[in-house]
């Protein structure tokens, strides 16, 4: 690249850096195009008032997300029954707030993608998507079998784990000589995407817990010797879908790993979770929609 373009690219990194951390710093969080359904969800659910009744009927506005929420009710991972489920309220009774909130996260995030007004970002945005429901999954078994974290909190923190690349894509797409640079691109989604996440979950409300582990994604040095936690959970899940078909290559990963030690994670644990959840990592993510 000559040097005059890359300065002309380098400037232009540096003020969509500057904006992001401006918006940040001011909490103007704002995802164009985010379905209005997601964030009613977002606020019922947040709302500690709000009743059984009122969280049915926000869902059920959205025939689209209800059907989701009626698919995941009834995937094996949360029906152990067998019997099929066939009214909104039981199911939302059955998976809970936490799995309402990542299935209208999963369906948000598909809608997105659909938009014209970021078709250029359709590729990209296709396979971020694809990927949270991959990390959302293995959050679900991996909190599940391997930790007492919350296997709900789990799977949404997987969902949600990728948000900040999400905003920094339709932000960059705002910028044509940055955005027709993946590399620079690339770069700044890998530097802030955390906490750009981590601030989003923060302007929405959510938990601390959840906020964190967004936050801390990246960071595999911590050392505590302590019960694992959702920040280990969604950590290796991130590296369980990174690794997905590469199982010598995950135990590599995951050797010594300050997270994978937590949660119990030596070579033969690792392929047995990972033989093990293969169908219901699978039958997870049909449920998501991926």
């Amino acid at each position: 690249m000559p040097s005059t373009q890359a300065q002309a690219v380098s400037t232009v990194a540096f003020e969509f850096v500057r904006s992001l951390a401006e918006e940040l710093s001011s909490g103007k969080i704002d995802l164009p195009s985010f379905p209005e359904i997601a964030t009613r969800v977002r606020r019922v659910l947040s709302d500690p008032n709000s009743s059984i009744e009122l969280v049915v009927r926000v869902v059920g506005s959205e025939p689209a997300l209800a059907a989701r929420l009626m698919r995941v009710s009834n995937a094996s991972s949360f029906n152990r029954s067998g019997r099929p489920i066939t009214d909104l309220r039981t199911a939302i009774n059955r998976i809970g707030y936490s799995m309402v909130r990542s299935a209208a996260m999963a369906f948000a995030l598909s809608q997105m993608r659909r938009n014209n007004r970021l078709e250029a970002l359709q590729p990209r945005m296709t396979a971020l998507w694809q990927r949270s429901t991959l990390v959302a999954a293995f959050a679900y078994v991996l909190a599940r079998t391997c930790s007492r974290v919350n296997p709900d909190e789990a799977m949404l923190a997987g969902m949600m784990h990728a948000i900040g690349k999400l905003y920094i894509m339709t932000r960059a797409a705002q910028h044509p000589n940055l955005f027709t640079d993946h590399t620079t691109l690339d770069a700044i989604m890998d530097d802030w995407h955390a906490s750009v996440g981590r601030a989003i979950l923060e302007t929405w409300e959510f938990t601390e817990v959840m906020s964190q582990a967004i936050g801390d994604q990246d960071d595999h040095s911590r050392e505590e010797e302590i019960e694992p936690d959702l920040r280990d959970v969604v950590a290796v899940a991130i590296l369980m879908a990174s690794y997905e078909s590469d199982i010598p290559g995950l135990e590599l990963a995951l050797g010594g790993l300050p997270a994978a030690v937590r949660l119990g994670l030596d070579e033969t644990r690792i392929r047995a979770v990972m033989n093990g959840c293969a169908t219901e990592v699978t039958a997870l993510r049909d449920a998501l929609g991926a």
